[in-house]
Parts: C-alpha cells; structure tokens; sequence
C-alpha cells in the first residue's frame, strides 16, 4: 500500500521549505509567489527505528522502509478557481493523494512578502478551503448531469449515486468540508479533495498560533503540527501524524536477504497483510507465525525467540499490530 500526501498553501508560506527539507532535492525556493511551476513529487522514507536492528539481527544485505509519497504543487490564490494567479488547474495532481497538508504560515517576517499583504492564518485556512470546495464542485456538477441520466434506467446503485452527489453537492455549496462522505464509492471514484483528511502545519512557533485557530481546526475534524520550517528539518513528526489520521501501521519481514516494512490500515486481518507482499500469499494463505519486533530484538535471534514460547501461530482472524514480524505460511 502506498501512502501519498499532497501539500497545498499560499503562495511563499513555506511548502517549498517542507518539500525540501522532506526529500532533500534541490528545488526551486525563491522569496516570491509561483517558484514551484510544476508538481513536484519527493519519495520520502517513513523513520523507524526498528528496522536497523532487525537488519543486524538476520545480517540482511538490504533494508527497505516504508516509504511516503509527497506531492508539492504551486501556492493556491484567492480567487484561483477563476483563473487567479496560476489557476488551480495543479489541485488535479493531488486527486490521487490519501490525505492533504495545508501549510499555514504563522510568524510574522516583514522581509517575507506574504501574497495577501499581512499575516492571518484563518483568512488563509478560508482562502484554500474556498478554492478546494470550489473546484469539487465543479467535478460534483459534472457527474451529477450524468448520474441523473443513468438514474433513469432504474439501476439501484446509478439511484444511490445521484442521492449521495445531490447530498454532497448541497454540503459544499453551504461552504464544508466532506469528510464524513469520504467512505461512499461515489466520491471515492471521483478522488473529491474536501473528503480527503487533513493536517494543517503551523508553520512558525506555539507563541505565534491563537486559540481560535486551533479551534477551528478542530472544527473541521484535522489535526495541526506547529513547527518552525525556518529552524528544523525534522519531519519524523509530519510522516508520524499522516499515518495516525490515515490509520495505517507497519508490519515488518526479516531475513537474510532483506528487512523491510509494509504499510497496512489498522485493523487488517493476516492474510491481507500477506497479500501486500503479493497477491498469491493472501489468496493461499495459510497462517502466520507472528512475533512482536521489539520481543524478537530482546531475544537476539529468531531461534531464541522461539525457545522462549513468544512466536506465535495465527490464523486468517488474527488482526496485524504495528510492529509485528510476519512469516507467512502459503500453499
């Protein structure tokens, strides 16, 4: 499973700052609006600290962590939808993306332009979400012109497609987000931006941030990471933060020829964790025999692990904790 983020923000906030310090690719970064003209995509390795010592532990030639996706596109403007500024034809490249982070830029710099003339994040946060909804519901309108036609032929599911739209649609002219619809087929299928989850990073420091922002982050159902882009190129605590609203974990595989970490969502059974390693495993699953990495690094080896009764046997019900070292069983 891939997990990839998309960032947006105003222009000059700090996204190009992010994407640098997330993949550390010489990118374009200029104290002016538009420096990223086109979509910039950095691969970045998901820190884990579990993976070095059970690649010492098996002697494996290679290590192969989990890995992030980032999609960095150029700075939203009011106003985008109508064609301001570059236009928000670049919000196509993060359709595809699981989640969004929006940047914020939190501290005043007087000898950084900030495109709307003064600092105010909510206006900010107003200013993206207005430009995301508006292009939804551009996407929305599209397919409801067709969706009511195929309600026409009788089809139960075209029926429920069209109520779902019309729902969503009314939703996004009031102005919200939505999420809560991000689980229909419907909107699934059309990789609606405003269903996507969200982490909104601060960029700047606590004493910068009010009360008042952070409610209303809160009232949009996301979460918010405050940390000074200017300062630290840390962003363990970003990468940590997406896979929490994602809900997804690691599992692990050890060997000789390589340690590596899958991603799964939480709450996966054994046998679709063993198809993310390949398809085969998952349809001729067998078992698993399972122990939890930090048991098996305390042991030092497999063998020890085993002595001491903590592998365990696990069946096609067993649900994959973070953290699990997997050894799939398959006909």
């Amino acid at each position: 499973m891939k997990l990839s983020v998309g960032i947006v923000g105003l222009p000059n906030v700090g996204k190009s700052t992010l994407f640098k310090a997330l993949t550390n690719q010489e990118i374009n970064i200029a104290n002016y609006p538009f420096a990223t003209i086109d979509p910039n995509v950095g691969i970045v390795q998901v820190p884990d600290e579990r993976l070095n010592k059970l690649a010492d532990l098996s002697n494996s030639r290679k290590i192969v962590p989990a890995v992030v996706e980032f999609y960095d596109i150029a700075g939203l403007v009011k106003g985008a939808n109508k064609g301001e500024g570059l236009g928000n034809q670049f919000l196509t490249h993060i359709r595809e993306t699981q989640a969004v982070v929006v940047v914020l830029r939190v501290f005043e710099d007087s000898n950084i332009i900030h495109v709307e003339n003064n600092v105010d994040p909510q206006r900010d946060l107003e200013i993206i979400n207005t430009e995301l909804i508006l292009k939804d519901l551009e996407t929305v309108q599209k397919r409801l012109t067709s969706a009511e036609k195929e309600t026409r032929t009788g089809d139960k599911k075209s029926a429920k497609t069209f109520q779902v739209l019309k729902e969503v649609k009314e939703e996004l002219e009031k102005g919200n987000m939505i999420q809560k619809y991000r689980d229909e087929e419907c909107v699934n299928e059309l990789q609606l931006l405003t269903a996507k989850k969200q982490i909104y990073l601060l960029n700047g420091e606590e004493r910068d941030v009010n009360e008042k922002l952070k409610e209303e982050i809160k009232k949009l159902g996301a979460n918010y990471l405050i940390q000074n882009l200017s300062k630290t190129t840390d962003v363990g605590d970003l990468i940590k933060k997406a896979y929490e609203i994602l809900e997804l974990i690691s599992f692990l595989t050890t060997g000789e020829d390589e340690t590596r970490a899958w991603t799964i969502r939480r709450g996966a059974k054994a046998p679709e964790a063993a198809g993310t390693i390949h398809t085969d495993f998952q349809n001729k699953f067998i078992r698993a025999e399972v122990v939890a990495s930090e048991k098996l690094i305390e042991c030092g080896s497999w063998n020890k692990a085993k002595e001491k009764g903590l592998i365990r046997i696990e069946g096609k019900e067993y649900v994959v904790k973070d953290g699990d070292v997997l050894v799939i069983r398959h006909g």
